[in-house]
């Protein structure tokens, strides 16, 4: 039962969007206090929803690992489901909705930057920061 270089991978990516959440919840903007707070970016949602998947898929790395070789026809069962949610969630939530916001974000801020993520921001979100929520592949 050795671990496989892609589930160290996910856990890693895992805790890296949790380290960006928390930090992003941590920011006190003026924006968080209206009505939605953080729920109203897309960005925010964007964040949630690869944490989500994520946590799905080192669930189900865990499962698997846990339910090889033991026979249990429920335990497999319960596997499948997992790993089809895990493929839904893909198909229909993370992927769509990361390559959205990552190419919208990018195109506005190369075509006007103040329109989609003002400098006064900077004094709010640092840049790294700014780059963990819109830079994935």
């Amino acid at each position: 039962m050795a671990l496989v270089p892609c589930q160290v991978l996910r856990v890693a990516i895992l805790l890296s969007y949790c380290s960006i959440l928390c930090n992003y919840k941590a920011i006190e903007m003026p924006s968080h206090q209206t009505y939605g707070g953080s729920w109203k970016f897309l960005t925010f949602i964007d964040l949630v929803i690869q944490a989500v998947f994520f946590g799905i898929c080192v669930l189900t790395d865990l499962s698997s690992l846990l339910t090889r070789g033991s026979g249990n026809q429920e335990q497999e069962r319960q596997l499948k489901k997992l790993i089809s949610l895990r493929d839904w969630m893909l198909a229909v939530l993370a992927f769509p909705v990361g390559v959205f916001v990552v190419a919208v974000f990018w195109i506005i801020y190369a075509y006007d930057r103040e329109m989609i993520y003002p400098k006064l921001l900077d004094n709010f979100i640092p840049g790294w920061l700014n780059h963990g929520m819109h830079f994935k592949s």
